[in-house]
């Protein structure tokens, strides 16, 4: 169980990791695996948008037209998944909800079915593998489907994981969480330059560490960049039900439904404990808990895909913000800016919108592997087992640069603070 930090003396530690979210936390699980002190600030952990995550592993179904590049970061990552999940149980001795259940992608009309064929067409020329059924043979596969659907494809490499099991499993393992917020950071000026040496909580104790992880998503207050490094973040809302079917009753659905209803997107994740996660609407206002219409919404559309989900009990309705970026793209890496160059000793994780799930293995594994980086003199990650190389890993870093807001130019440079 995680140390109680609060009244830990001193607060010093190799990496202070902002923000307890799943990246957050998984980033601190590697750290602490490689052999270094994390320490994670977080008033509560888990309860932001990992907490609403339905936790879909769909790096095909999950691709959308202008972001062909972030295919490989989430095709990469969901490679990673079962190497990660099985490290991570081994570690926390649970099981965290991962399940190899394939993807029906439905379409609820014909119109509907030709915008997910003109999809699938873009899917499969990046590389994606995606089938196309007729109705029939998509109810053969899942008959809880309505019978009255247009069309239908298939992803068999789409699957799932339960992402509070995740968070639950990675809260087990770390050994010191503070459950404060973190108000600034720490910074230190020298003739080689400005660097973060840490932050200060909201209750004016330190934390002194060489890197310092920001993995803040959303959260209401979170340790603000200096003024001069324009991060911007948009707060993109969701609803998200959790339902269940009354007890004794056999499962509704074996495979992860996603759909198009009138122009709409929707999915339904079965669980292994007969919960069906659906979701997941999109607003960009300022409310922040769930609205009618959204819920509403989601039933209606839920209902015309598989109509027995009317027979189910709602059992939770969750509204999170999920942190989105001019381009979609994640923030991962280093930030500087043009007065003062780089910033040592801060790497920012943040801005991964709906793909923050899927991209949790790859993202918190080249984030640890930043803060080695930083480190003086460098750490050298005592595991490589993972599939990506070095180049690999090199382009995925640049795809998410946080330089390229201010410095376009910047996407082509290394990452780290040392060459």
């Amino acid at each position: 169980m995680p140390v109680p930090a609060d009244q830990a003396h001193p607060l010093t530690a190799d990496v202070a990791i902002v923000g307890g979210g799943i990246i957050g936390l998984a980033t601190a699980w590697r750290l602490t695996r490689a052999g270094l002190s994390a320490i994670v600030i977080d008033p509560s952990p888990g309860s932001g948008a990992s907490l609403s995550a339905a936790g879909m592993i769909a790096p095909v179904s999950e691709m959308s037209y202008q972001h062909g590049r972030l295919f490989a970061l989430m095709r990469d990552s969901a490679a990673e998944y079962p190497t990660f999940v099985a490290a991570l149980e081994a570690d926390a001795q649970t099981d965290v909800g991962y399940r190899e259940t394939e993807t029906l992608v439905c379409a609820a009309d014909p119109a509907d079915r030709q915008m997910l064929a003109d999809l699938q067409h873009y899917q499969q020329a990046a590389g994606g593998e995606v089938e196309a059924l007729t109705s029939r043979a998509a109810r053969r596969l899942e008959p809880a489907l309505s019978p009255s659907l247009s069309g239908a494809f298939h992803s068999a490499g789409d699957h799932q994981v339960n992402p509070r099991r995740i968070t639950a499993a990675l809260q087990t393992v770390l050994p010191a969480i503070i459950r404060r917020t973190a108000v600034e950071l720490i910074e230190t000026e020298s003739s080689s330059g400005t660097a973060v040496t840490g932050v200060r909580l909201d209750d004016g104790r330190t934390i002194t560490a060489p890197v310092t992880v920001l993995a803040t998503g959303m959260t209401p207050t979170r340790a603000p960049l200096p003024d001069d490094v324009p991060l911007p973040l948009r707060p993109i809302r969701g609803e998200v039900l959790r339902t269940r079917l009354p007890s004794g009753l056999p499962p509704l659905l074996e495979h992860t439904i996603r759909g198009i209803v009138t122009g709409r997107p929707i999915y339904l994740v079965p669980r292994a404990d007969g919960e069906i996660v659906i979701g997941a609407t999109s607003r960009e206002d300022n409310r922040e808990g769930p609205s009618v219409e959204g819920v509403s919404q989601l039933l209606r559309d839920a209902q015309r895909l598989v109509p027995g989900i009317g027979e189910c009990e709602l059992t939770e309705v969750t509204a999170r913000a999920r942190p989105g970026t001019h381009d979609d793209a994640p923030y991962l890496g280093t930030v500087g800016t043009a007065g003062r160059g780089p910033i040592s000793g801060l790497i920012v994780a943040n801005g991964f919108y709906r793909h923050g799930i899927l991209l949790t293995p790859l993202a918190s594994r080249l984030a640890a592997q930043l803060v080695l980086r930083e480190l003086d003199p460098p750490t050298v990650p005592e595991s490589t087992d993972h599939p990506a190389t070095a180049d690999t890993d090199h382009h995925h870093l640049q795809t998410m640069n946080p330089r390229r807001i201010a410095h376009p130019a910047a996407e082509n440079q290394p990452q780290g603070g040392r060459p």
